[in-house]
């Protein structure tokens, strides 16, 4: 794979990993780099650690394919620290049309990932059930408060950075169940907030790399049954990003905080007109991305 491409496909992933309800895994199983991901990541280990005592620096480079995942990780680190800003922006001023477009996105991720099954089995169909209830579930929990500790942002770490390369559950909104969206997706970021980002970031390296190992010797395993429970954590997912609703929120103490959603019924207007038309931009873009992928491998 050309690293241009693979650079591309780590933006793609920034920007769905800030998004609340969408998941940088997402993009990465419809681009087609997601096991080599979960490989390249699971190959920092002790025999790597090893080489670089050793000073095997080309050995080690090729053993944990170096290149791919700084082209990958690099991708991502400047989508999120730019897209963050743009999203404030969106968010604020044409919610409906930004959440139509994710919703979209999703939609479409659904059946391309869905498609790659070889064989609907009972079990696999029995997993399909299990990831979309689990994903409503917890759509539907209440956010916690916040908390801007070292241990609880390490925490937040761990649990976002692991949902972040799992398709379907999204990262970003695994941190407002947490309650720490806003702090660390948002204002941490946009002010480069070094005391928030850095445990945060350790903890996200150690979510990673553990998470990896598990993830890659399922998908192995279990090749089918694991892509039908991301795909029911995809389509689950689609109840947070319902373009039409309110925002159901609470106080706590000087803060504001989205406990849940009121969901509604779309008027027929030329509002509704535009969210479809984004809804159908969403969609297409992933088609294209999709097809892309098929073409590079």
């Amino acid at each position: 794979m050309k690293l241009l491409s693979i650079f591309f496909k780590g933006i793609a992933m920034g920007a769905a990993n800030v998004i609340p309800g969408v998941s940088g895994g997402t993009v990465a199983l419809i681009t087609g780099i997601f096991e080599t991901l979960i490989n390249s990541i699971k190959s920092l280990d002790i025999i790597a650690l090893k080489m670089v005592l050793r000073g095997e620096f080309k050995a080690f480079s090729e053993y944990i394919n170096l290149k791919f995942l700084i082209a990958v990780f690099s991708g991502i680190a400047i989508s999120i620290l730019s897209f963050a800003r743009l999203l404030d922006y969106l968010f604020i001023n044409y919610p409906i049309y930004i959440w139509s477009f994710f919703f979209g996105l999703i939609l479409a991720s659904v059946y391309f990932v869905a498609k790659t099954i070889d064989k609907w089995t009972i079990s696999v169909n029995f997993n399909f059930i299990i990831g979309t209830s689990i994903a409503i579930t917890i759509a539907l929990l209440t956010p916690a408060s916040q908390n801007d500790s070292f241990l609880y942002l390490l925490l937040c770490g761990i649990v976002a950075a692991s949902s972040m390369i799992l398709p379907g559950l999204s990262g970003s909104f695994i941190l407002i169940l947490l309650g720490n969206y806003q702090l660390v997706m948002i204002d941490a970021v946009n002010s480069l907030n070094l005391n928030i980002l850095i445990p945060v970031a350790i903890g996200a390296a150690i979510g990673i790399l553990g998470f990896s190992h598990l993830l890659s010797w399922i998908f192995k395993k279990y090749k089918d049954q694991t892509i039908a429970l991301l795909s029911g954590f995809i389509l689950g997912s689609l109840i947070i990003l319902w373009p039409w609703k309110n925002e159901l929120t609470q106080n706590y103490g000087d803060k504001i905080k989205v406990i849940g959603y009121e969901w509604l019924t779309p008027e027929m207007n030329f509002e509704f007109v535009l969210a479809v038309f984004y809804l159908i931009l969403g969609f297409t873009a992933i088609y294209l991305m999709e097809k892309q992928a098929k073409k590079s491998n």
